[in-house]
């Protein structure tokens, strides 16, 4: 009863400075960023943003600091929240936005929820899924699952998911985030098959905040990515070099990983595990591969048009 919704915050937040508890869902999930720098002295300079949601719509969420190695892991995609004593802020303008599985969500945009350990120290609970009442109009994760076939007909930087299984993965390899800087992003290539087209699903996966998985990626694992981007080389035959690329907000999942996932209910899902029980695992095991180096998109055939 002394709730309160992301609508009625949005409505009267500029003339509290204490805020009801607030029930929500989590829809989406950042990679974890580490801001730390040598002259700010600062126990655990992390951050990591979420979009959560209710009834009403979908804002960011902030989670700050030490709250971050304490948090973070449990709060997954699709886990149900109970906050207390937050605090509310005008939202940062150059943050990522995922796109909602919902596109008729409403969105709040111009703030924010921040968690932080203290002013206020918040009081976070996790609900468990089997608590959660139907009556507390939570929304449901829902997804953009597309399969090989529709891929083609997709533009430049559209937003997915996928779903198949994987034939070939490359070595992990490095590229600078930026020239001349220190930073680097580590990623690797994938295949993966999902029985509806002749090519393969090319996915360039960057490491996420989700080492276990990344590391363990490997031939013939059921791989799950969301939020993923279409990559079209508009120059060339866009056909050729199409491919999926991971953003901010992806999530990685493999054989192991996808128990209580909320994207085991989506059809398109539930399609392929029933094309995978029609497949000889002997016959794809032999057209696997693993390791080497994967120049791609691949340079022309001949020095003239390099």
């Amino acid at each position: 009863s002394k709730l309160t919704s992301l609508g009625q915050l949005e409505m009267t937040w500029r003339s509290r400075v204490h805020f009801p508890p607030l029930l929500v869902r989590v829809l989406h999930k950042s990679r974890l960023r580490y801001y730390g720098k040598p002259e700010k002295k600062l126990d655990m300079p992390y951050q990591a943003y979420f979009e959560v949601a209710d009834g009403s719509g979908m804002m960011s969420m902030v989670l700050w600091n030490s709250l971050c190695p304490e948090w973070y892991p449990s709060m997954k995609v699709g886990t149900v929240l109970l906050l207390e004593q937050y605090a509310i802020k005008n939202s940062y303008p150059f943050k990522t936005q995922p796109t909602p599985g919902d596109s008729q969500m409403k969105r709040f945009a111009a703030i924010e929820i921040s968690l932080n350990v203290r002013d206020p120290p918040t009081k976070i609970r996790i609900i468990p899924e089997e608590m959660v009442k139907p009556e507390w109009g939570l929304p449901e994760v829902k997804y953009r699952f597309i399969t090989r076939s529709e891929l083609d007909d997709l533009p430049n930087n559209h937003s997915c998911d996928v779903i198949g299984l994987v034939t070939f993965v490359g070595r992990a390899e490095r590229t600078r985030k930026r020239e001349h800087s220190e930073d680097f992003w580590l990623y690797r290539w994938a295949h993966a098959i999902d029985g509806t087209s002749d090519q393969p699903f090319i996915l360039e996966l960057f490491a996420t905040s989700q080492p276990d998985v990344f590391e363990r990626i490997h031939p013939m694992t059921y791989l799950v990515c969301t939020q993923m981007r279409v990559v079209r080389d508009l120059t060339e035959n866009p056909s050729t070099t199409v491919y999926l690329t991971t953003s901010n907000e992806s999530q990685v999942f493999i054989t192991g990983w996808h128990k209580g996932q909320p994207y085991t209910k989506d059809t398109k899902v539930k399609n392929f595990i029933q094309w995978t029980k029609t497949q000889n695992e002997t016959d794809q095991m032999k057209k696997t591969v693993i390791g080497g180096y994967y120049p791609f998109p691949r340079p022309p055939d001949n020095f003239l048009k390099y």
